[in-house]
């Protein structure tokens, strides 16, 4: 059989069962990833920033009309709408995907409120306002105690969940478990899951820059390199326990750092969320595509790596960390405030366009 692709991602997810999304809702950046074999997309408040920073030309004149169409709506009511159609207008290119597929892929991830971190019923109430706007979704919730409850519900629910900020085998397992739970609730009640699909993401570079801010401000001297790896260990290993246990939800890679975060994954029955710039990068690339799922983190690393950083014990041991010292992690932290500073930085945007600065000239 012929491997060759046009593009090294490409030739990935033909001569494997793994599958790449694109880390971005720009219509632009998710034509060019479908067409080197991108099954997947996603969204967050850094990436919607970011899309309309680079189009706002576009969606300006859009962000105007919903002004002045919702005259008493807030600046926070207008960028979610905003946040809606940008989303809702990039999953529409996912959609054959999504109906070949009985549901499986072609979906787009919308994620909920970062501020919502620690209420359940306020994630699962915007979670199904999102799952009403379009059909191939995956709902993004944070795997903190409440968004481990909320994963449950939605899953009995019958929407997909996409659980993000996630970073540790504790997050992922307890992740797989909820959906679980929720699987079986409709299982049991004769409620139909032939179509859904849920993920776990693990945020492997997250993961890395977190020990590695523990490595600068603890002063530790560790083997150059060896921190690229914590990530990699801990997503490789939830890889194992997953297969081994049965579990029905999909693990996702997100937060690429470098080529590992992408080359040692090939050959997993598992989704990486690649942003445009790392797509670009890995296609121009000379690693080699082959399937090194199987090959284990250097044992060395592993030991020192434990030897060195209690939180990286606390993220590769199962019983590392119980589900209410989730949101106290450090990479947990550190993501929230960039997450909730992203969606700031969005609502600024939209108060600039609703609240113009005034031309001094003709005040």
């Amino acid at each position: 059989m012929n491997y060759s692709g046009k593009c090294p991602l490409h030739t990935m997810t033909l001569m494997s069962p793994t599958e790449f999304w694109n880390d971005s809702c720009s219509v632009e950046d998710l034509k060019i990833a479908i067409d080197n074999g991108a099954v997947g997309g996603t969204s967050n408040p850094i990436i919607v920033g970011e899309v309309l920073k680079r189009e706002i030309d576009t969606w300006r004149p859009r962000i105007i009309s919903l002004i002045k169409e919702n005259p008493f709506a807030t600046e926070d009511e207008i960028t979610w709408k905003i946040i809606e159609e940008v989303t809702v207008k990039a999953a529409g290119l996912l959609m054959p995907i999504f109906e070949s597929s009985n549901g499986r892929v072609g979906r787009l991830s919308l994620q909920t409120d970062a501020r919502y971190y620690r209420n359940a019923k306020s994630i699962v109430s915007q979670a199904q306002h999102f799952n009403a706007l379009y059909q191939n979704n995956n709902i993004k919730l944070p795997v903190t105690a409440a968004g481990l409850e909320a994963i449950e519900e939605l899953t009995y629910l019958g929407i997909s969940v996409n659980a993000t900020i996630s970073f540790t085998l504790p997050q992922a397992i307890t992740v797989a478990e909820a959906v679980e739970r929720g699987l079986q609730r409709r299982e049991r009640e004769g409620k139909d899951i032939s179509t859904m699909s849920p993920v776990c993401t693990i945020m492997v570079g997250r993961l890395d820059d977190w020990l590695k801010v523990q490595e600068a401000k603890k002063g530790i001297i560790t083997e150059p390199g060896y921190l690229n790896w914590a990530g990699v260990a801990v997503a490789k290993k939830a890889y194992r326990l997953y297969r081994e246990r049965g579990y029905r939800s999909r693990l996702l890679i997100a937060a690429f750092r470098n080529h590992y975060h992408w080359s040692e994954f090939i050959g997993a029955e598992m989704s990486l969320t690649i942003p445009p710039d790392w797509q670009r990068k890995y296609n121009a690339s000379d690693v080699e595509i082959r399937n090194r799922i199987q090959d284990e983190v250097d044992p060395a690393i592993i030991a020192e790596l434990h030897r060195k950083f209690p939180d990286f014990t606390r993220a590769y041991e199962e019983n590392g960390m119980q589900p209410e010292e989730f949101e106290h992690f450090g990479a947990t932290r550190r993501t929230l405030r960039s997450f909730i500073g992203s969606y700031v930085e969005l609502v600024n945007l939209i108060r600039n366009i609703m609240i113009q600065d005034p031309d001094v000239r003709g005040e």
